[in-house]
């Protein structure tokens, strides 16, 4: 008898092996949702950095590349399709050596710099304040202002805040009148420094506490402008840091920043965007899935002095790191996009979606031609890489209800990092739920089995993301070889849905 159930198992894992396919069960707790999926963790950050500014979004009002007042017509149509909440400017690193009256006023007569962060360039300072708060405008998303604190002063900040928020008859409210801007615009966003524990002023978390306390005191709200502000928060594992800014600063701010990114790091080389091994690929991953337990240990620091949740987690750096593309300058962060980016953007995204009680924003690294972005452009064109393209799948979980759910899936092993096969996150608003899947395997489709009970499951679509080879990106001849498609493989049946993801895949399902 012992031979026979042997025989049978022998069979099934062949018939496993030759099938490429594996099973993994999704249960939804569709009455357990509670929590709100903040739009603003779908935001983005653009810096001056590289071509992301200047030729990413901004091209003057006389450039040959179409463009609506200066801004690139296909960049903003591209921005607006992703419905982004918010976008931060002008840093990073550079915001702390920006000094903002070097970007208003006629834009002949400003000022020069050189941006000693990013290649040595020099910033002739055409896009500033207006600029920025006018693309806000024309996107419709909420400005994210970072505030500079490493070289400049709190007089400085201050009168920032007035020219940009105050309706009055106040000195920076009239010198913006005389700049052309009648009405304050709404600035709600107000970053106080940025990575002041490195590029924005080396300190050490005692001194900055202090250092906040004082610049927040002077950033005022004018004429019913109420400002967010937000604490320059740790790197990846400074636990230190967070506890001793939630103990000396407390409810004195509205949020604090975390930045994290996903780098190969595990030989000591951030490596190519697009030539890597498969160890590489599952590693990449398992270091981008560790930010759950980054954000677990951040937010059980802030649990002990904020119970209520009253202050915000702000991941307002987040995205893949790797060596620039072959030939550019090693300060513009230029790397082409992958699948493989993809994946990251998905899974991170379900993470924050789970803890959207605590997380009210994140800032993918960045909108245009640096690091992990959405559109790479090259004079008058302009691509939609595979993160834009998870970020428009995405956007259908803005602002709406977190339903609860389970994951029974496979795993791969790599380098002592165990990562799921299968992630996935559901949300519900005005009565439609969606569920979005990836599965990262590189080789098997996957079975999905997704008990969905208490839901009504009238009708069900889908979209997919995939492509060919893991290492596949869109290029300038060939813009639109990864791109969603129809998905149709979805079977419902006795209040569950069965779910066939082909290998390196990504979905998102509407119920109705």
């Amino acid at each position: 008898m012992k031979k026979v159930f042997l025989v049978i198992g022998i069979l099934f894992i062949c018939f496993r092996a030759s099938s490429q396919e594996k099973e993994t069960v999704i249960r939804v707790y569709p009455n357990q949702g509670k929590q709100i999926i903040n739009k603003h963790i779908y935001g983005h950050f653009a810096e001056h950095l590289g071509t992301c500014i200047y030729g990413g979004l901004w091209v003057g009002e006389n450039s040959p590349v179409p463009n609506i007042n200066g801004y690139r017509k296909d960049a903003v149509e591209a921005l607006k399709k992703l419905q982004i909440p918010n976008l931060r400017w002008p840093g990073g690193c550079f915001a702390d050596e920006y000094h903002w009256m070097d970007g208003i006023g006629p834009r002949a007569n400003r000022p020069k710099m050189v941006n000693n962060n990013w290649g040595g360039v020099v910033e002739d300072n055409s896009f500033g304040t207006h600029e920025f708060l006018n693309l806000c405008e024309l996107l419709g998303c909420e400005p994210y202002i970072s505030g500079n604190v490493g070289s400049g002063t709190v007089e400085e900040l201050a009168k920032w805040v007035e020219y940009m928020t105050s309706a009055g008859d106040s000195p920076m409210a009239n010198l913006r009148r005389q700049n052309g801007r009648e009405k304050p615009w709404k600035v709600k966003y107000l970053g106080v420094g940025n990575e002041s524990w490195g590029c924005g002023g080396d300190m050490l978390p005692e001194y900055y506490s202090d250092l906040y306390r004082r610049y927040a005191v002077y950033c005022r709200n004018f004429d019913g402008n109420r400002l967010f502000k937000i604490a320059s928060g740790a790197s990846d594992y400074d636990y230190n840091w967070t506890e001793t800014l939630m103990k000396k600063i407390g409810n004195k701010m509205n949020g604090l920043s975390l930045h994290y990114y996903t780098v190969t790091g595990w030989n000591g080389s951030k490596g190519s965007a697009t030539n890597f091994s498969t160890d590489d690929y599952y590693w990449i991953l398992g270091k981008c899935l560790e930010i759950e337990e980054v954000i677990q240990k951040h937010s059980s620091i802030m649990d002990k002095y904020d119970s209520n949740k009253r202050i915000g987690l702000m991941v307002d750096e987040w995205g893949t790191w790797f060596d620039v593309e072959p030939g550019t300058n090693p300060g513009f962060l230029y790397q082409q996009n992958t699948m493989r980016d993809a994946f990251v953007a998905a899974l991170t995204l379900n993470v924050f979606n789970k803890y959207s009680d605590r997380i009210s924003m994140a800032n993918i690294a960045q909108v245009a031609n640096v690091l992990q972005s959405m559109i790479l452009t090259k004079d008058e064109k302009m691509i939609l890489t595979p993160t834009y393209h998870v970020f428009e799948m995405y956007k259908v979980h803005q602002d709406a209800t977190y339903l609860p759910l389970e994951i029974l899936s496979d795993t791969k092993e790599i380098r002592k990092r165990n990562v799921p096969l299968v992630s996935a996150s559901a949300s519900q608003k005005d009565g439609i739920t969606h569920i979005t899947l990836a599965n990262i395997d590189l080789d098997a489709a996957q079975s999905i089995v997704i008990d969905c009970s208490g839901l009504k499951l009238n009708n069900v679509t889908g979209r997919i993301l995939t492509s060919a080879k893991i290492n596949d990106y869109n290029t300038f001849e060939k813009p639109d070889a990864i791109k969603p498609q129809v998905f149709k493989d979805v079977k419902i049946s006795n209040g569950k849905l069965t779910v066939k993801l082909p290998a390196k895949a990504i979905a998102v399902l509407e119920i109705r």
